[in-house]
């Protein structure tokens, strides 16, 4: 469980993970060694890696959606290899509840998205493909962008 210091600390990186660690102690009176050492450690704990998160629909991809798959037992480990190796495919996680993957997806365009479905369902012989569409994106990566949320833990 986090302290609410490690978790103050973790909200101001979650919203600016270039925040300088100075401006996190002026913010937070948390004395800047104090920060830098629980940087490092949360690091090394609980950052699994630094990214940053794109506006794809400006970089001309307008095309995004959820494909949640079902496919044969036998198929699952070489549909998840596929998936996981096709560019298009920004997230990808093993579900259950009727469906084995859900890939979080972007394409240029519709047909790109149709192509990658037609290919899973013909080549894989997935048993359900089902297409999510995303028409806006209303909320991405929030949790513990602020102190409080370590209270929904």
């Amino acid at each position: 469980m986090l302290s609410e210091k490690d978790a103050t600390i973790i909200s101001h990186l979650r919203n600016n993970a270039r925040k300088k660690i100075t401006a996190i102690a002026a913010q937070t009176k948390i004395p800047v060694t104090t920060i830098y050492d629980k940087v490092r450690v949360h690091e090394r704990k609980y950052v699994k890696k630094h990214t940053t998160l794109l506006d794809f629909p400006k970089l001309g991809y307008l095309t995004m959606a959820h494909v949640a798959v079902s496919v044969p037992r036998e198929q699952r480990e070489v549909v998840q290899k596929f998936l996981e190796e096709k560019p298009n495919v920004n997230s990808l996680f093993r579900t259950n509840m009727g469906h084995d993957f859900l890939a979080e997806c972007v394409f240029k365009n519709p047909a790109e998205l149709q192509h990658m479905v037609d290919h899973l369902e013909g080549f894989y012989r997935a048993n359900s493909v089902k297409v999510f569409s995303i028409i806006e994106e209303l909320k991405k990566e929030e949790f513990l962008t602020k102190p409080e949320h370590l209270e929904a833990m």
